[in-house]
């Protein structure tokens, strides 16, 4: 019992809350019916968006939250709009993965806020393997805010559901971004992944504030100034699951790439599916619709509703560290007593 005593004195002080985990019992109907706040000022630059760690980076509890200019957290699925103001071929940009790293990061589409977390999947953290030649994600990768890929419609050109996320990105540019960065893209294309009977679109795009990005206007210049880099993509996402033991994904339309025009089409309309959502028009099933700045929506909370989320899984999260590290350290007792 002395070497116990003195492992729990060894402790840390518990520091400022690092939450992570979703509010216990908040569905998708968990705002419903609630006030809803006054308009928001005129929208400002995306580039003062910013991010907050909560949880230990590489562990279940990991969450990175978002808030908007004024300091109040947001949804970065439900409150980041789909495109700048005044900027009509130009699209938001969540990276969820910087290029060249391994761990699985994702919005969190099923928790209040929509925070990023580590995707778990049979109890442990997940990570893409390497497909040679590569190092981990080739690309910075992530979403487009407001849409959402429908699992009860079936697209009439894949014959297959979406896969209840928003829709993925693949930003070619020659930056590597950093994990929860909002960036503006152009769109240059898109690759329809066959993904356990879903559809999950992969669009292809590059920063406007790429230095190549004025070369960019379709995905025949991604042949043309990136050689090979397409049929890398295609590899990396026909392959990237085969080192877990599944077999090789498939793809719509033979593998073949689409141009700018037909991912727009495939935007615009995983944006009214999102809407749809939004106003209660669509079954979201276990999707979380708490947003804060979608005004018209019965989702709508208050920025101190949000931050009360925010808190209240802090106080969840640290319990949760705090029982594993009482379970280690009476492992630790019985294995060296």
């Amino acid at each position: 019992m002395r070497a116990l005593s003195l492992l729990r004195l060894l402790r840390p002080a518990p520091g400022p809350p690092r939450p992570g985990l979703p509010l216990r019992g908040a569905g998708v109907a968990a705002w419903a019916g609630r006030s809803r706040p006054s308009p928001p000022p005129p929208h400002r630059a995306m580039s003062q968006y910013s991010t907050e760690e909560r949880g230990q980076p590489c562990s279940a509890q990991y969450r990175l939250y978002f808030k908007n200019v004024d300091g109040h957290y947001i949804s970065p699925f439900h409150d980041i709009p789909l495109k700048p103001e005044s900027k009509e071929a130009v699209f938001n940009m969540v990276v969820e993965v910087p290029r060249w790293t391994n761990a699985k990061m994702e919005i969190a589409t099923k928790e209040p806020l929509n925070p990023i977390k580590q995707d778990i999947k049979k109890g442990k953290l997940r990570y893409v393997a390497n497909i040679f030649p590569h190092k981990g994600y080739i690309w910075n990768y992530g979403a487009l805010p407001q849409t959402w890929e429908d699992p009860l419609h079936k697209d009439s050109t894949t014959n297959c559901c979406g896969d209840n996320d928003p829709i993925d990105v693949c930003e070619i540019g020659s930056k590597v971004r950093a994990r929860g960065e909002i960036i503006q893209v152009k769109i240059l294309g898109i690759l329809g992944l066959i993904d356990e009977n879903e559809t999950d679109w992969k669009l292809i795009a590059i920063s406007v504030d790429d230095p190549e990005a004025s070369k960019f206007h379709n995905i025949s210049d991604v042949r043309k100034h990136k050689p090979a880099y397409l049929e890398a993509t295609l590899d990396w996402f026909r392959l990237y699951k085969v080192p877990q033991g599944k077999p090789e994904n498939k793809f719509a339309f033979n593998g073949e790439f689409k141009d700018k025009d037909f991912a727009l089409e495939v935007i615009e309309s995983t944006h009214k599916y999102w809407k749809a959502l939004l106003h209660k028009k669509s079954d979201g099933g276990d999707i979380n619709c708490v947003n804060v700045q979608v005004y018209d929506s019965p989702f709508c909370c208050s920025k101190e509703e949000a931050r009360c989320i925010v808190q209240s899984a802090s106080t969840a999260i640290n319990e949760d560290s705090n029982s594993k590290e009482d379970e280690d350290i009476h492992r630790w007792y019985f294995v060296t007593k």
